[in-house]
């Protein structure tokens, strides 16, 4: 399967991801995490292909599939996969551990009201990535037995996300003085990918602002 070359913003997205990663990793004394520090997060609407992003998609970054209840949602995520494995990418699918374990996943997302969930899947799954979402600073130093969560909105975004509370580089700094590696979501782009810089945060994901950089 071939790739095409990688765009200029997207290159400058996977730079500013690497970059966090090591340094957060350093903070821990050099022990380097499974989580990709770069995700592309799906929604039916921004991103109806994603399998088309994906493959424009550095190796070592990943995807998480969210299918809200989709028809299609078996096709869509094997089409993921395929082009995931192929790429050397990490796939992870939102909340339903059914569809995870049909398409051979490399773990599951899970959304802010259901991090209680993490406990029992890493001890049925320890193969598994698990990251879980949280939206204020607290919910993130309280998520436990994932492996990096995923905080948002820092910056103003759309979709689910354009109603709740910018929360700004300096949440990440709160988290990410915690136990969790952290991940920035909302409003990510690579104009504004500078600004995480220093923020503590072990890495960034987006949609629109990955769709747009890795758009086929």
């Amino acid at each position: 399967m071939e790739f095409p070359e990688t765009t200029e913003e997207g290159a400058r997205l996977w730079a500013m991801a690497q970059g966090l990663a090591r340094a957060a990793d350093a903070v821990r004394g050099g022990m380097r995490s499974r989580v990709p520090p770069m995700l592309l997060f799906t929604d039916p609407e921004r991103t109806p292909r994603p399998w088309e992003i994906a493959a424009r998609m550095p190796a070592g970054s990943g995807v998480v599939y969210r299918s809200f209840g989709a028809q299609d949602a078996r096709e869509t995520a094997e089409r993921l996969r395929a082009v995931t494995r192929a790429r050397g990418m990490t796939l992870l699918i939102g909340l339903d551990a059914g569809l995870a374990d049909r398409v051979a996943a490399d773990g599951l997302h899970l959304p802010e009201r259901a991090l209680s969930a993490a406990y029992a899947l890493s001890g049925r799954r320890p193969d598994w990535i698990l990251t879980g979402a949280a939206h204020s600073v607290e919910a993130a130093r309280a998520a436990r037995d994932l492996d990096a969560v995923v905080l948002s909105p820092i910056f103003p975004a759309g979709g689910a996300s354009a109603d709740r509370p910018v929360l700004g580089v300096e949440a990440l700094i709160e988290a990410s003085a915690g136990h969790a590696r952290i991940i920035a979501l909302g409003g990510i782009t690579a104009g504004r990918s500078g600004e995480l810089r220093e923020s503590g945060a072990y890495g960034l994901a987006a949609i629109s602002g990955l769709a747009g950089a890795f758009a086929p």
